[in-house]
């Protein structure tokens, strides 16, 4: 399992294993103790962050433990930056079907995107959707 040190971290690397979700959760925890992030946004980051993160092992690394998650951080008083790699083929993030489509309702998967599209304050996708870049502009208690 990856370890965190808030003091000097600025990146985390992890197998492509679901049980590393935990030390995502736990840097989102100790960035908004950090920054005293408002409750609501919270839930935001860690939403995002962690569907961010899923996508990565499940389909971008297609669940294979022997490939890598990288994710990446930046937060200062105004802002905290992710970016999530992995180590995939990418994908057609521009043509995604819609989850909110009455078609799609019942679908078990396909929320990912359209919940950081909607919960972070910018998402961007780059080399063919293998990194992932979500910024949030800090709301401080």
């Amino acid at each position: 399992m990856a370890t965190l040190d808030m003091e000097t971290a600025q990146r985390i690397d992890f197998k492509s294993k679901s049980e590393n979700i935990v030390v995502v959760e736990q840097l989102i925890n100790d960035l908004c103790d950090k920054h005293a992030i408002h409750g609501d946004q919270y839930g935001n980051l860690l939403i995002a962050l962690t569907e961010a993160v899923n996508n990565a092992i499940i389909h971008g690394n297609s669940g294979d433990p022997n490939k890598n998650v990288i994710v990446e951080y930046n937060s200062c008083e105004s802002s905290i930056d992710f970016t999530v790699i992995d180590e995939g083929v990418g994908f057609d993030f521009e043509n995604l079907p819609d989850p909110t489509d009455p078609k799609n309702i019942e679908k078990p998967s396909g929320r990912g995107v359209f919940l950081m599209r909607n919960l972070a304050d910018e998402v961007n996708f780059q080399d063919e959707g293998r990194i992932v870049e979500l910024k949030f502009q800090i709301i401080a208690n």
